[in-house]
């Protein structure tokens, strides 16, 4: 399908008469620059991929497409480390302080306890208990209602204090 718009110009190539056009002038070059910026692979190609897609779709309102993708692929990569940055926070909150053997113990014993529930109920507590959703909100991402994530919860955290307090006996 090819979407025709007003002329506009893709870094002085002339005037771009549809998304395929467009696409076929601006997408290495986008896709480079982000290499550069990423120095990942798989990474530019996924934020090019996105920063093009939300172009087409919002083509026919698009006044300049070229600073359009490239501002939304900044913004994407913007928004990508971000979510890594607080991944990478979390995932340190997992293991206590150098020098806390009795701490780190304990948290290698709750990681482990949390390996060995089904799934079903390890992605509740991790929803609810690690992430901080409520059921309501943890219940669409499981698609399942939320007394149902309350259920899974119960089950899980009875099996954890088990399973933790039979590696603490």
């Amino acid at each position: 399908m090819r979407h025709v718009r007003p002329a506009s110009s893709t870094a002085g190539a002339g005037p771009v008469p549809d998304f395929d056009t467009f696409f076929a002038v601006e997408y290495r070059r986008l896709f480079e620059v982000l290499y550069l910026l990423t120095r990942n692979r798989v990474e530019a190609e996924d934020l090019a991929q996105e920063a093009m897609a939300r172009t087409y779709e919002r083509w026919s309102r698009i006044r300049d497409p070229t600073r359009y993708v490239y501002r939304t692929a900044f913004n994407l990569h913007r928004t990508l480390r971000r979510r890594l940055a607080v991944a990478v926070r979390k995932r340190a909150e997992l293991l206590p302080a150098a020098g806390d053997a009795d701490a780190v113990e304990r948290r290698l014993d709750v990681l482990a306890a949390l390996a060995l529930l089904p799934t079903t109920q390890r992605a509740a507590v991790v929803l609810v208990d690690w992430a901080g959703m409520t059921a309501e909100e943890a219940a669409p991402v499981l698609g399942i209602q939320p007394v149902s994530v309350r259920g899974r919860l119960h089950r899980a955290r009875a099996a954890l204090r088990r399973r933790i307090g039979d590696a603490d006996g």
